[in-house]
């Protein structure tokens, strides 16, 4: 498949390329792999190339008509949807619904195809389908109408249903190198060397969010900003911890609007759904120090907070915990005389210092609590509570002797 846009993924693509020449394809198919690895990529290849109209040997040619359309999400037979509203579910939708669902897949898929032949529909973030959505679609994908591909992207396939993901053939999709993505980012020219090595790192193995700050350079700027107020909470007692965190919640904002709206800059992977006390938000908190008290966190950085609305706070509150998860992880590394392995290597100077005040192995075991509060973000639990409780369990300095 000389025309596929896909990249650094030679099994998933092999996989496709096979139904492509076949010229059919499963009629339910689940791509699955981490975050911006380019599973919505590799679903717009295969689509492009069911519907090309060029020479099966030569399909996707991203020359004809049909390429054209798909390229521009343009085509009348591709059926996209993505997660929408409070939340950023894919919900049950129909008539009645605010946001577009399911069911209106459904009945999209029910209608004669305009061009004549195959329909893709295409489900981003499906584990983000609530479980009535998930049970709205199971019928069409155990029978779906003729001609029709159903493709669920999925970061974590662990959230879907087992009858869901039964009925799917299952393609994964992994991390990439950073010399991969480095070559990748090159390759569209968005960067010079330097800046593409640095995009390659930050990326963490996604191609795709490295793309997204390749375009948006004022991105780089934010997060590195972000991550120096991270490292900054070290030294600061906890009234100063939580006013800060809400105070960096419309800068998260920008940092998403800057990487392309709602899935810019999303987390890289969830954690597998735990059970127990493990999930839940106690689990996340540490006993602040004695003379210090969260109650006096600084009003006018908490109603500025507020003012944001909801789902772009709990969008705001994803980025946070994404980018203190690298942050922890870079400050471990650097404790640990790692520094040469860290995401950015901008902050390095901040993070030896930093690293040189705490214990060793307390920013490793903050790792887990990111984990577990990605967890909890995907749920209803309130975004401010999530960063609170992070703020006030970040590593602080030891003890002078």
């Amino acid at each position: 498949m000389d025309g596929a846009r896909t990249r650094g993924q030679p099994a998933a693509l092999e996989a496709i390329a096979a139904m492509v020449r076949a010229r059919t394809a499963p009629h339910a198919i689940l791509l699955v792999g981490p975050d911006g690895v380019g599973k919505t990529t590799l679903a717009l290849d295969l689509a492009a190339g069911l519907l090309c109209e060029a020479d099966p040997a030569d399909r996707p040619c991203r020359a004809c008509r049909s390429c054209r359309l798909v390229d521009h999400d343009a085509h009348p037979d591709v059926h996209r949807l993505v997660p929408s509203g409070p939340g950023r579910q894919v919900v049950i939708g129909g008539p009645d619904a605010r946001y577009r669902g399911i069911r209106d897949l459904i009945a999209e898929l029910a209608l004669m195809p305009v061009e004549g032949g195959a329909r893709i529909a295409i489900v981003e973030g499906a584990e983000r389908m609530n479980e009535d959505a998930q049970s709205a679609l199971l019928k069409t994908l155990e029978e779906p109408p003729a001609g029709v591909v159903i493709i669920l992207c999925a970061d974590q396939e662990t959230r879907l249903l087992p009858t869901v993901r039964s009925r799917c053939a299952r393609i994964r999709l992994g991390l990439l190198g950073s010399r991969d993505i480095e070559s990748i980012v090159a390759d569209h020219d968005l960067a010079d060397p330097p800046m593409a090595a640095r995009l390659g790192r930050l990326a963490a193995g996604r191609p795709g969010l490295a793309l997204a700050y390749a375009r948006a350079p004022e991105a780089v700027l934010i997060r590195a900003e972000l991550g120096r107020v991270l490292l900054d909470l070290t030294g600061e007692r906890s009234a100063a911890r939580l006013a800060a965190v809400r105070a960096a919640i419309p800068r998260a904002i920008a940092l998403a609007a800057a990487l392309g709206g709602p899935d810019g800059g999303r987390p890289a992977g969830r954690p597998s759904r735990r059970r127990g006390g493990s999930g839940s938000v106690a689990a996340l908190v540490t006993e602040p120090a004695p003379d210090d008290s969260p109650d006096t966190a600084s009003d006018a950085a908490d109603e500025r907070a507020k003012a944001v609305p909801a789902t772009e706070r709990r969008r705001a509150a994803e980025i946070l915990v994404t980018l203190w998860s690298d942050v922890a992880r870079d400050l471990a590394l650097a404790g640990a005389g790692g520094g040469r392995s860290v995401r950015d290597p901008v902050l390095l100077e901040e993070l030896t210092a930093v690293a040189a005040t705490v214990e060793p192995g307390v920013a490793a075991a903050f790792l887990d609590r990111t984990a577990r509060a990605a967890e909890l973000l995907v749920s209803n639990v309130s975004p401010e509570l999530i960063l609170d409780t992070l703020a006030l369990a970040w590593p602080r300095p030891r003890p002078v002797a």
